[in-house]
């Protein structure tokens, strides 16, 4: 199986809550790499690569965060960027 690329938008109650410290910690344990970032208006931008199911299975972790509340979360695909690491920006 090939892998792929996400854009990933989440919205709701996702900064300061430890967000981003948890899709980071979930990446390296599935292995995908990108980046994941706040956003000014609340929301939280990310792009993730790896296999479909390391990044969907890394996505079903972030939705059992137990301090954040996601309302929606928008995926794209996008090209493959063969990162070699997963940062907070």
């Amino acid at each position: 199986m090939d892998k792929i690329r996400r854009h990933i938008l989440f919205s709701g109650y996702v900064q300061g809550v430890g967000f981003r410290y948890k899709a980071y910690y979930s990446a390296r344990h599935y292995g995908v790499t990108g980046w994941v970032r706040n956003l000014s208006d609340g929301s939280v931008e990310m792009e993730a690569e790896g296999l479909p199911r390391d990044i969907d299975d890394m996505l079903l972790a972030l939705e059992k965060h137990t301090w954040a509340q996601i309302d929606d979360i928008r995926c794209t695909t996008v090209p493959v960027c063969n990162d070699h690491s997963f940062e907070i920006r």
